[in-house]
């Protein structure tokens, strides 16, 4: 339950993005904000948070995020700017960040290692069901209610997770754990949010404007400054002797490629399924099922694959699939009908389950159970960073092709300026112009075309990375996947 809600939550809003244009005036960087204000908190707590777990305890820190993330939904519900509704995913990132590496630190500390690939893949699955089950739930919410809801319905879930947590989880820790690098929380968060801010205003600014070269500039330096500073602390949040095994870092590597593709396709083809090919929010929800349906096959036989060929086969060839899907999903066109999306988003999601699956089982294979907080924290940390980064990089990508393809020019400035600012704003002034009788098919027609070339171009960025993905399993994993799947950790 405490996964189902992260992983929901995670997509729920990606639906939404459309009613959240139209009710608080978003813009596509405001829309970005609203999901990676969430992912980049998430990504950087997590290195503290599973500290947290290991010194307080692991299921104490549990209820006390499921808490979190309860009152910052409540917070999200009834917000009513986007600045509003971005801090509370911010708060909910808080959250998430107690809730993820405490239920994954969990798993070594329940499980004997020939059990934990089964539970892994459990845990990846429930977390992947609620890919779908988020713009689902989500949509069906948005038809029926009004666009809080889907904070609303995090309550009772949350409700559920803690009775149950505290009813039926021993408690574990591990107090010889260091403190908290308070210092280290600082600079990734400042830096991250920083890099982040540099690429997604970047599209609209101009790449050349102070504003964005000096958040770049500024977040390079301060991610700089933390790793420097990881080597000197006394309390680091990040084990470097974890770093030093070369399995671990494959794994993290691959699972954070994997990750910012992800994100990356779910931010970018819910507006299009919603605003390009008119489905409402819950036909939206539907309609990206089929990439949950690949990851749910793929955590069906990811167990087996791996006893039989070894992890890094299992992980290259994934990652291949991944890149193979992503190639098909570039080459959509206006006339596609809805069978070629769903087709390519189940290779996508095929190929999405048999690289993060194995990747993470790889990860944790090499974690004492002293080591689960932390090294579980690290993990999906990068994760984040690939999803909030896979937003950022991939939406900035979007929408520089969408602005330079659409066509504005017999427009008014002001009706040029919010069809600019997201393909959602573009229907809206498409929609006013045909009530007015003019041709505002013809604007629509032109977003989405110019929706389709940003979407394909960011697309072959995802291929090209679950390529390098793919390479990189197979050169520097090679000697850590036998037949047996066990994992040789070498330095």
């Amino acid at each position: 339950m405490s996964v189902l809600v992260v992983g929901f939550d995670a997509t729920i809003l990606n639906v939404a993005l459309t009613t959240l244009s139209t009710e608080l005036d978003a813009s596509t960087s405001q829309l970005q904000w609203i999901i990676d204000a969430y992912l980049l908190v998430f990504a950087a707590m997590l290195l503290p948070a599973g500290l947290v777990g290991d010194r307080f305890g692991r299921t104490r820190t549990l209820v006390a995020g499921l808490l979190i993330f309860g009152v910052a939904s409540l917070v999200g519900a009834w917000s009513e700017t986007s600045t509003e509704v971005i801090a509370a995913r911010a708060l909910m990132g808080v959250g998430a960040a107690m809730i993820l590496p405490a239920t994954m630190s969990l798993i070594p500390t329940l499980f004997a290692r020939e059990e934990r690939t089964r539970a892994i893949g459990i845990w990846s699955a429930v977390f992947a069901a609620g890919i779908p089950l988020g713009p689902i739930l989500g949509g069906w919410l948005l038809r029926h209610f009004w666009w809080g809801s889907v904070f609303m319905v995090n309550l009772p879930v949350l409700i559920i997770a803690v009775v149950a947590s505290m009813v039926f989880l021993p408690e574990s820790r591990d107090e010889s754990v260091p403190r908290i690098d308070f210092l280290g929380v600082t600079l990734v968060v400042v830096g991250l949010s920083a890099l982040a801010y540099g690429i997604i205003e970047a599209p609209t600014e101009g790449w050349a404007a102070a504003n964005v070269i000096v958040a770049l500039v500024a977040g390079v330096v301060l991610l700089g400054a933390f790793v420097v500073w990881q080597h000197r602390a006394r309390s680091p949040m990040i084990d470097v002797a974890l770093l030093r095994c070369r399995s671990f870092m494959v794994a993290i590597v691959v699972t954070t490629l994997a990750s910012a593709v992800m994100y990356g396709v779910l931010f970018l083809v819910p507006q299009y399924l919603e605003s390009g090919m008119g489905n409402d929010a819950f036909g939206t929800g539907v309609r990206i099922w089929p990439l949950a349906f690949g990851v749910l096959c793929a955590a069906a036989v990811t167990e087996r694959l791996a006893l039989r060929l070894g992890y890094a086969k299992v992980i290259a060839a994934g990652m291949a699939i991944l890149a193979a899907g992503c190639a098909i999903g570039a080459m959509t066109s206006v006339t596609d009908r809805y069978w070629y999306v769903a087709a390519w988003l189940a290779v996508v999601g095929l190929g999405l389950g048999l690289s993060l699956i194995p990747g993470l089982d790889v990860a944790l294979k090499e974690l004492s159970d002293d080591e689960a907080g932390r090294g579980s924290g690290l993990v999906m940390a990068f994760r984040q960073i690939g999803a909030a980064l896979g937003v950022a990089v991939l939406g900035s990508v979007m929408s520089t092709q969408y602005r330079r393809h659409l066509v504005v020019e017999a427009l008014p400035q002001d009706e040029a300026d919010t069809a600019q600012r997201s393909f959602e704003g573009a229907a809206v002034v498409a929609q006013r112009m045909t009530e007015l009788g003019l041709d505002g098919e013809h604007l629509l027609g032109s977003a989405l075309h110019a929706y389709l070339r940003g979407m394909s171009h960011a697309l072959v960025v995802c291929g090209v990375i679950a390529i390098l993905g793919s390479v990189t399993s197979l050169i520097f994993l090679t000697s850590s996947s036998g037949a047996d799947g066990d994992p040789i950790a070498t330095d």
